[in-house]
């Protein structure tokens, strides 16, 4: 039942039917890099990544490895880090645990053995009532996917997939590094595993129309997924994206259009309305680090920004699924 007050399905929401109470994410690092930054696809990265590889906000704690002869995650450390990042939010009435989100960079792109072994550390935490992990699908190959699927019957696993947009003119522009063809194999074998899909899509892409953000979030409530993650596009500074920008500012050049908080919050609200009701949504906007933002500044104020997108839910008088399938 939808309410103006709860015009979609939250993951605060969902959260609470799973686990009944109010759940919080620990950001994690795990020592991976990416195929697009260590030169297998790429050695520049996305055209917006910055240099934590959209693990801004991760934990960093890592210890030096005499075996493997390099810096590994120390996962007691970072997971303390974590839950003193959080702990001010906790309400002791209603907590009911923490989800461990692997965020930096690619979090298969590792063996099998060191994946089990970073996973292990986390999932069997007794405050951990599950596993996130952020990833690409290039890198989900079948041993991969039967080790999550495995941790999965002991607690929950989320699959993040950063897809961005369907449209491969797009992709190329902001080198994804892999077709679309190879994003829907995955996700089916995801699914088929028995595994919990979200994915992550960019509003605000340079060259994309609202119809082209549309079809993209469409497209993902027709495969069937089970979350989505919609993410206003931040410049950052010290990304090709800046610099892309940058140039385009000082030469006086519409190409590269930046929308106002009103257009953002319109854009949502007619996502939201043709995605399916069941549809986990887990992000409505994003949060772009301070210190680097040069785009758009609106951002920062991300109460302001939760609030326009409510308030036009009811101006609308709208709520997610009343356009799905039309």
């Amino acid at each position: 039942m939808y309410t103006p007050d709860r015009p979609f399905y939250s993951l605060n929401q969902y959260y609470r039917e799973c686990f009944g109470g109010k759940v919080y994410k620990l950001s994690l690092n795990g020592g991976m890099t990416c195929p697009n930054r260590d030169g297998t696809i790429d050695n520049r990265g996305c055209i917006f990544c910055s240099a934590g590889g959209s693990g801004d906000f991760a934990s960093t704690a890592m210890v030096y490895s005499d075996r493997l002869h390099r810096n590994i995650p120390d996962i007691p450390a970072q997971l303390e880090q974590a839950r003193a990042r959080v702990s001010a939010k906790i309400g002791v009435k209603d907590f009911a645990g923490y989800i461990a989100y692997f965020q930096a960079y690619t979090n298969t792109y590792a063996d099998v053995t060191y994946l089990e072994q970073l996973f292990l550390q986390v999932i069997l935490q007794e405050d951990i009532l599950g596993l996130s992990v952020g990833t690409r699908p290039d890198c989900l190959e079948p041993e991969k996917i039967a080790l999550l699927s495995r941790l999965n019957r002991i607690k929950p696993v989320f699959v993040e997939l950063g897809l961005q947009t369907m449209h491969e003119d797009s992709a190329r522009f902001i080198r994804r590094g892999y077709p679309l063809s190879v994003f829907e194999d995955t996700v089916n074998r995801l699914k088929d595993a028995g595994l919990s899909v979200v994915v992550h899509v960019i509003l605000g892409l340079p060259g994309e129309s609202k119809e082209d953000m549309l079809a993209t979030c469409r497209y993902l409530g027709r495969l069937g997924v089970d979350g989505i993650k919609l993410q206003l596009l931040h410049i950052l500074d010290g990304t090709d994206l800046a610099e892309l920008y940058k140039r385009n500012f000082s030469e006086n050049n519409n190409n590269f259009s930046i929308m106002s908080l009103d257009e953002y919050a319109s854009l949502v609200v007619s996502i939201i309305e043709q995605l399916p009701p069941g549809m986990v949504i887990h992000r409505i906007t994003g949060d772009g680090p301070k210190r680097i933002l040069l785009a758009p500044l609106w951002s920062g104020d991300k109460k302001k920004v939760l609030n326009t997108i409510m308030k036009e839910f009811v101006m609308q008088n709208t709520w997610q699924g009343k356009k799905y399938g039309n």
